[in-house]
């Protein structure tokens, strides 16, 4: 039962817009699909080992941090986001899409870099991975160790993963029949839906 609680909780975290998600579809729209797919695969990476992190109260530490700290973090996430989507509506302005005859980019480690920062810079995910883990462990639906604790954060995992499949295969089917044009309009919109997440991000610090 926790296994199926805990792929439901992986899928339906990876939904709601954010800057992980713009990221993701980015990626596949700059790139390929294998970008975009393993943008996606370094989330639920990290979605998976967030999970275990705060089942076995590492992250205990994270809800003690003096609300200046937390604010900083915020600040910083912000910033990282501001400067991915400059570089974003900036590609937008020279935008191609590729060619039969084109030299697609080969793999490297980008999109698991873009991730990996934003990822660890959101001090929300912190927070949700903490009370998910609470929840669970609070219900004894989950020990905080053991089998059950690796089993639940897979099954966190893995319906994150498979909600960035789903999200990069849409967008990767429907980028053959997008004009140019529509790509570099994207591409700028999602950089605009980015700086507005880091905007928020860096004004809530206020809130």
């Amino acid at each position: 039962m926790f296994v199926v609680i805990g792929f439901f909780i992986g899928f339906v975290a990876a939904i709601p817009l954010g800057p992980v998600n713009v990221f993701v579809v980015s990626q596949t729209l700059k790139r390929d699909y294998f970008h975009g797919f393993l943008a996606g695969l370094t989330t639920a990476v990290l979605d998976a080992a967030y999970c275990l992190a705060a089942l076995m109260g590492f992250l205990s530490i994270k809800t003690k941090l003096n609300p200046a700290v937390m604010s900083l973090m915020k600040v910083i996430a912000g910033f990282v986001v501001i400067l991915i989507s400059y570089r974003l509506i900036h590609d937008s302005k020279n935008f191609t899409i590729p060619q039969d005859g084109d030299k697609i980019p080969s793999a490297a480690a980008r999109p698991v870099l873009g991730v990996f920062i934003l990822y660890i810079t959101n001090p929300s995910l912190y927070v949700f991975w903490f009370a998910v883990a609470g929840t669970m462990t609070g219900h004894n639906l989950v020990h905080s160790s053991g089998w059950t604790a690796i089993a639940f954060a897979a099954a966190c995992g893995l319906g994150s993963l498979i909600w960035y499949m789903l999200l990069v295969r849409f967008v990767a089917r429907r980028q053959a029949h997008i004009h140019p044009e529509r790509f570099r309009k994207t591409l700028y919109y999602l950089g605009l839906a980015l700086a507005g997440l880091g905007v928020y991000t860096i004004v809530s610090i206020f809130f």
